[in-house]
């Protein structure tokens, strides 16, 4: 099979798991976090954001270009920079057709820009009319009222089921049912239920063992306590108790033990409207303080392990199969120091930062290489054009097979303001024919980039 041929694969395979049909012409939208609506309304942890963050964090919508064909359409809230658009197709990838919003508020996600923008809701009308449907990163009641005022159906289950099977409670639950490997833990939905896993976690961290806290539904390391003192771990139960009975009982937490790891894994599949299960891939997870920073691949399983995360994958597939769910689904799991498994810390049954990856992965890897998907912070003084990221990269950009792939360019300078300092993210996707070619051309990108930094 070609590169191209591979290239078209998982759209095709994504379309039908969602319609039945690959030729359905989907309209993506990449709203990432949609985590933060599902828990509205939930009892939560305290959260601290670092200033500009939600604007970064919002223009990752631009990934959405990466699994969409060329008869497909994405929903953005910016146009993408020319250039960096002529870089994607220089690489043989498909440029969907793209609609910008017609006013951006940054702090917003890219639904409810679409959602105030009645010309192009008049456009995804006439999208739907030909048998196009919306295909979001997640599905909250957002999504569902987008689908609703544009007239065009949803591709993926509503929103009721999506918050569902991302609740953390869920995943715990549903790896108690399967019979799955994990920490020992608790999970929370009644006082009744905290106070009795408090007192478990008590013992635990009494006897020297950390816990953590997480809401049901935490992203991005937000929504997570780590508690290491019984005097933190009370303090957290008075308040959490407190709250719970203001807003009459009603919580939705996990408490479990802390344990070592040697790595951590993401692995997808695909569910498919039948119920049968497609295994995608695992990967190793680049994380730092709980913060997802990258991933890199392929994953360094033996063939035990790798059994033990594809069945896993079938079990928690045919387990979402059965509640209605179909489409993307990436399950956290983790390696311990010994080499053993917990094949199920979280499932995420929507698109992941993975999803977006695989695309690249099957147009321009081949077998043996291997490859690094993650972002470049930068403190930017100005906004910072593609050209000028393109050259100053020469020679590191993906080439006859070996090379860097910017895969989202518009979180550079999604913060940009009037004249004042700002951080802003890269993303790339990097392909290798070794480990230590991987790390020499990925401490050059740095290096080079880290000159931008200064004149930008």
């Amino acid at each position: 099979m070609s590169g191209g041929e591979m290239g078209q694969d998982f759209n095709r395979r994504l379309k039908e798991a969602l319609t039945g049909d690959p030729g359905t012409p989907l309209v993506f939208l990449g709203n990432f976090e949609v985590e933060q609506l599902w828990a509205r309304g939930e009892l939560g942890l305290p959260r601290f954001s670092a200033p500009g963050g939600t604007a970064v964090v919002n223009r990752m919508d631009q990934f959405a270009l990466l699994p969409a064909s060329s008869d497909d359409h994405v929903l953005v809230k910016a146009p993408p920079d020319p250039d960096h658009l002529a870089h994607l197709r220089e690489l043989g990838l498909p440029v969907p057709t793209v609609h910008a919003v017609a006013h951006q508020d940054a702090q917003r996600i890219v639904t409810e820009d679409v959602l105030g923008d009645p010309a192009l809701l008049e456009v995804l009308r006439g999208l739907a009319e030909r048998g196009a449907r919306l295909a979001p990163h997640g599905v909250s009641e957002l999504e569902e009222r987008l689908a609703a005022e544009a007239g065009i159906p949803l591709a993926t289950p509503g929103a009721a089921l999506c918050k569902a099977v991302n609740s953390k409670v869920y995943s715990r639950l549903a790896a108690d049912e399967l019979g799955l490997r994990q920490p020992r833990g608790w999970t929370c939905e009644t006082t009744a239920e905290l106070d009795a896993a408090i007192a478990g976690a008590r013992e635990l961290v009494a006897a020297g063992t950390t816990v953590v806290v997480k809401e049901a539904f935490g992203v991005s390391g937000k929504g997570i306590a780590v508690v290491d003192s019984v005097r933190r771990l009370d303090r957290l139960h008075r308040m959490l108790a407190r709250k719970a009975e203001e807003t009459g009982g009603r919580l939705a937490f996990v408490i479990e033990q802390w344990v070592a790891k040697r790595a951590d894994l993401n692995y997808q599949f695909t569910v498919h409207g039948d119920g049968s299960v497609r295994f995608d891939f695992v990967k190793e997870a680049l994380t730092e303080g709980g913060v997802h920073k990258g991933h890199r691949f392929p994953a360094e399983l033996d063939v035990e392990q790798l059994a033990v995360v594809e069945k896993a994958a079938a079990l928690i597939g045919a387990r979402l199969a059965a509640d209605g769910y179909r489409g993307v689904v990436g399950v956290d799991a983790l390696v311990e120091p010994d080499g053993g498994l917990f094949p199920l810390l979280e499932i995420n049954a929507r698109n992941n930062m993975s999803t977006y990856q695989l695309p690249l992965q099957e147009r321009l890897t081949s077998e043996g290489q291997v490859a690094l998907a993650r972002h470049h912070a930068l403190r930017l003084t100005a906004p910072l054009p593609f050209a000028e990221v393109r050259a100053a990269l020469d020679g590191l950009l993906w080439k006859d097979g070996i090379g860097l792939v910017v895969d989202n360019f518009a979180t550079v300078n999604a913060a940009a303001g009037a004249g004042e300092p700002f951080d802003g993210r890269l993303y790339g996707f990097l392909v290798a024919d070794s480990t230590d070619q991987l790390g020499a051309l990925d401490a050059e990108i740095s290096s080079r980039l880290a000159g931008m930094e200064a004149t930008g």
